[in-house]
Formats: C-alpha cells, structure tokens, sequence
C-alpha cells in the first residue's frame, strides 16, 4: 500500500472516538485497525493522544511517544517509553521517562542502537552462565558415578591408593569459579553488534545454545579424564590426574565465553575488546600457574600436584591443544545448532519485535487504498 493514510482528528468527534469525554469501551475493537494503518494524524487534542497510544497498548504493541507541551503529557505517560525532547515543558519532562538534552531525534536513533547493544551482552552474558553452569554441574556428577579412579591405578604405582570415586578439592573449585566471574565481568566492555531488527527474548533458545555449548565441553572433559585415567600420556601419579582436570574444566570454561559472546556467528567473526582479552587471558595464565606449580599436597584428601614436578612436564601444553581442538568442535556445533534453529524456526527463533500487521488491519488499508484511489480518479475526470 503506497498512498500514506492521514487522519484528521475532527472526524473523530461527534461521539465517533471521545464520548463525553470517557474512553469507549471497544477502543482497540473499533479503532485499532485505523491507529495502526494511520501514517499520521491531524487535527488532535490532548485526549486523542492518550487515546491513540492506548489503543495501540491494548492490542498488544509496545509504544513509544514523544513530545514537548502540556497536551502531550497524557500520552508520554502512559506510553511504553515516553520521550520529552530537548525544551519539553517541565509538565512533559515530569511525564516522560527520557529526557532529551539535544535538539532533533537523532538521539533516539543513538539511544536504540545502545540499547540492543546492552541486550546482546546479556544474552551472551546469560548463554555463557548457562553453559559454565551447566558443564561443571554435569561433568562432575557423571565423573562421580562413572569413574573409580581406584580401578585404573597401575600395579607398580608407588603413589598412595587412588580414591574409589572422582571428585576435585573444594579450593579448586573455588578458584575456578572466582576467576571465571572475574574475567565475566569484563563482558559489559565487549564489542558487540546490535541486531537490525528489535530483539526479544527467548529463554528456549538461549538454554538450547547454552546447553550444546556445555555438552561438548563437558563430554571433552569426561573423555580426558578417561584418557588420563588409562594412561593416554604415559603413568601420571593421580595428583597430575587432579591438576590436570583442573587446567581442562579451567580453559574450557574460558574458551567457551568467546563462543558464547558471537551468537550464531563463529567465535572469530566478531574482535573481544581489549578489557575483555586482557581480563581473559589474565584468568588463563593464572590457572595455568596453578596447575603447573601447585605443591604436592592433599587438600579434601584428594592428592594434588602441580604438572611440572614430574614427567611429561609439557603436560599443560597437551591440555592446551586439546583444549583448543575441542573449542573448535564446540563453536561448530553452536554454529551448527542456531543454524537448524533458523531453518525451521524452531522455539519461534526468527520472530523478531519487527510490528506484524494483523490481516484485519491490512484489509483496512487496502480498502483506504481503493477509496483513495477512487476520489483521485473522479477529481482527475
């Protein structure tokens, strides 16, 4: 529909849209089709204002208002967002919830941009908690029940009997926490792209991308441990077995913030800021510290030694590369995931906060379409 539809305010009179200056009862049955095919309106009184953003709330919309006098008070408060431009009246300011300090509206543009921004480091913010949350919670309650360390221990070990079941000393996880939510909130500083179209949540889709992101990073754990226990990388003493899973569950949960911050994307498409690589690689290069120095020690009763006081000392680069492989495999099946999410719209992915026009409204601008195009044909003869 090409032609644009005014309404002129003064055809509402006459009992039509204000009655005795009381809201009609049917105001989004009556009017909403017209509120929503409008281009603009003319000739409007304080209480057509509140009227129309009314309607347009009642049928489900988010509105946004602006304005500068005492008659646009009604409307900016009762609007979603209410926006007093630069100059407004102080009974427009009072009303609205921003308040413009330059002139123009540009800086609505600038405020929405902002705001998508500021959405999209939560989401990644929420998709990495899930998933961090997520693969220590399930690594370690399968390694519990799935693994008796006692079982693998070599017969010429000369270490102390290894324990009946898989668990880490509570100071590990303790700093792995601490430095994951530590090098976390450097994320409020993350380069981000705001979407094109106004975005929604969609908490279904947010646990599905979480939970493939912590499946692979926990079932890369899982078969580590396995390799470790069986001796993989030659007859480790179980305090390496310890510190290893450590160093592993330590990168993994890092590597996985870079996949989570990108989206659908893969994890280079998008540079972290530099508050982030630094936080980042700060938390890194302390767990890996930790993992290589820790003194031989029994901290929980559970036998813990640093990788680099005995053979193979490049453990924790063997770490590092699996690591790394994994990462890949994980931001694969993330791409992979949002991919067939997209593709067959499943948990309704591809809706977006873009305004859907009812049919009942689209067959209304088309019948204004044909009576517009009607006059201006009898005008023409």
């Amino acid at each position: 529909t090409g032609l644009p539809l005014m309404v002129d305010g003064e055809e509402w009179e006459n009992g039509k849209l204000i009655e005795k200056k009381v809201k009609p009862k049917n105001l989004k049955e009556d009017y909403g089709d017209m509120c929503l095919a409008a281009d603009g309106f003319a000739h409007v009184i304080p209480e057509h204002k509140y009227l129309i953003v009314e309607c347009l709330r009642e049928l489900g919309y988010k509105v946004g208002m602006t304005g500068d006098g005492v008659n646009d008070a009604p409307a900016l408060k009762i609007a979603d967002v209410g926006i007093a431009v630069d100059g407004a009246t102080d009974a427009a300011g009072a009303a609205a919830d921003i308040q413009l300090t330059q002139p123009g509206l540009a800086a609505i543009i600038d405020g929405i941009v902002i705001a998508r921004e500021i959405f999209v480091r939560i989401r990644n913010f929420l998709t990495y908690r899930i998933a961090a949350t997520l693969q220590l919670l399930f690594f370690f309650f399968i390694a519990v029940f799935a693994f008796k360390p006692v079982d693998y221990q070599p017969d010429d070990s000369d270490d102390t009997t290894w324990p009946d079941y898989f668990h880490m000393p509570v100071l590990m996880l303790m700093l792995i926490t601490v430095l994951n939510d530590g090098a976390l909130i450097a994320i409020g500083y993350d380069n981000v792209v705001p979407s094109k179209t106004p975005a929604v949540w969609n908490l279904r889709v947010l646990f599905t991308v979480g939970g493939v992101l912590a499946a692979v990073a926990c079932l890369s754990s899982l078969i580590l441990l396995y390799m470790l226990l069986v001796g993989s990388f030659g007859d480790l003493t179980y305090g390496q077995i310890t510190a290893s899973i450590y160093l592993k569950v330590s990168v993994s949960d890092f590597l996985t913030l870079f996949s989570a911050r990108t989206g659908d994307n893969w994890f280079w498409t998008s540079s972290p800021h530099w508050v982030v690589m630094t936080a980042a690689s700060v938390a890194l290069s302390t767990s890996t510290l930790i993992a290589c120095l820790w003194p031989m020690s029994y901290p929980d009763n559970v036998e813990t030694e640093g990788l680099l006081y005995a053979a193979p000392r490049a453990m924790f680069v063997y770490i590092w590369l699996y690591c790394i492989g994994w990462w890949f495999v994980q931001d694969a099946a993330k791409v992979l995931t949002f991919h067939l999410l997209h593709k067959h719209n499943l948990f309704n992915i591809n809706d977006t906060g873009v305004v859907v026009l009812r049919q009942s409204t689209l067959d209304f601008m088309a019948e204004s379409d044909a009576a517009k195009v009607s006059l201006l044909s009898a005008q023409d003869a």
